[in-house]
């Protein structure tokens, strides 16, 4: 009995804790073990190939067949070397080479010491000139009166007719004299007007608005609207271009010259810059064959101006087909460029090996046909896919990839 009692004084342990932080370095174990996976399949870089990928470009509906490849250089269709009017020396030059101007902007000045001596003469001749003109209308005016006077008189007899005589002479000479001063005022000032214009010559403006390509003359050298035929005599300040007058020259060997028609699409491509693809337009076809070279001008202008454009730049042209013409043919269907080592054929089918979320997906597309360097793809794929060039080899849809930093 006592035993019993005994039992029941005695403090009962809780087995439940001990038994719950037993679990903890299990768990801890069991945390760490996934941290490893996730690191290894998602952080660590080398578990990723590293490829090269491309963007899809995505091409206009009115997009066709290449019938014909040309080269040719920019040019400008508005292009000046501004020169003075006359023979003088610079002693101002405000341009450079890469600056902007606008039309009527100075762009240099040149001595005008001598016209200036010329033109403060003139101004002294006119006002001479108006003072003779000034004295002679007041002995006009007293010369008629004296006239009218001498006609009185001899109306009552108190006067004869030779001072009658004598007052009509006096009047109508200094009626004379005034018609002639008249005239040399307006001959000074005829000729303060060419020298104030010569003036305005010395300063040299821009013709058009346009960008300097380059400065040709210098302060204290001479410059001259014609050649000196040789000397230090400059024929020039500087060249100003137009560049909203871009275009491209081109000559087609007159055996084409029947797939080129005016208004037709173009696709052109800088030497400068071999990856970019340029739409353009022809504006026009000279109508005239050049007979020693078989050739035909034609020009091309650009749908939209970019500063990377400049002139004399190589450019290489690929004249499109019309819409009619290629819907006939089965070309100039709408899709995306991608390039021709993003595309590759298994089975007769082609497909190309997109990457998506750093993952490669395949995916079968159709082609039709190329376009320089590049692939035309008229489905499965849209502008903005990035697509794998150069695949290593054995890399399977799924595989973890990296684009490369280039």
């Amino acid at each position: 009995m006592e035993s019993s009692k005994l039992d029941q004084l005695k403090i009962e342990r809780e087995p439940e804790k001990e038994s719950r932080s037993g679990y903890w370095p299990v768990l801890i174990i069991i945390a760490l073990l996934l941290a490893a996976a996730a690191y290894w399949f998602f952080l660590k870089p080398e578990s990723a190939i590293e490829v090269r990928t491309a963007v899809a470009r995505e091409i206009s509906n009115q997009a066709a067949s290449t019938v014909l490849n040309a080269s040719g250089y920019v040019t400008a269709r508005r292009q000046a070397t501004v020169s003075s009017k006359f023979t003088g020396k610079v002693i101002e030059v405000l341009i450079e080479e890469g600056m902007e101007v606008e039309k009527d902007q100075v762009l240099a000045r040149l001595d005008d010491s001598n016209v200036a001596t010329s033109y403060a003469l003139a101004e002294a001749q006119l006002k001479s000139a108006k003072t003779s003109l000034k004295e002679t209308q007041a002995l006009l005016n007293e010369a008629r009166a004296i006239f009218r006077r001498t006609q009185n008189l001899l109306d009552r007899q108190l006067a004869s007719e030779a001072e009658m005589d004598r007052a009509r002479a006096g009047s109508e000479s200094l009626a004379a004299q005034l018609e002639r001063k008249q005239a040399d005022v307006q001959v000074a000032e005829k000729q303060l007007d060419v020298y104030r214009q010569q003036l305005e010559d010395t300063i040299i403006r821009a013709p058009f608005a346009g960008v300097v390509v380059a400065k040709n003359a210098q302060p204290g050298e001479m410059i001259s609207p014609v050649s000196a035929g040789g000397g230090f005599t400059r024929t020039g300040i500087g060249t100003i271009v137009d560049m909203s007058s871009l275009e491209i020259e081109i000559d087609v060997n007159e055996a084409y010259i029947n797939r080129v028609k005016a208004g037709q699409k173009t696709i052109a491509t800088l030497d400068a810059y071999p990856d970019w693809s340029i739409p353009c337009h022809v504006i026009a076809i000279i109508p005239t064959a050049d007979r020693q070279r078989a050739t035909v001008e034609v020009r091309v202008g650009f749908d939209a101006l970019d500063s990377r454009i400049l002139p004399d730049m190589g450019a290489k042209v690929a004249f499109q087909e019309g819409r009619e013409q290629g819907e006939a043919a089965g070309a100039g269907r709408a899709g995306v460029v991608v390039p021709q080592t993003a595309v590759s054929e298994s089975g007769g089918k082609s497909f190309v090996l997109l990457v998506v979320d750093n993952t490669v997906e395949r995916r079968a597309v159709a082609t039709a046909g190329e376009r320089g360097k590049d692939m035309l793809v008229t489905s499965g794929i849209s502008g903005g896919d990035k697509v794998i060039i150069n695949a290593p080899s054995g890399l399977q849809d799924g595989a973890r990839v990296r684009e490369a930093n280039e």
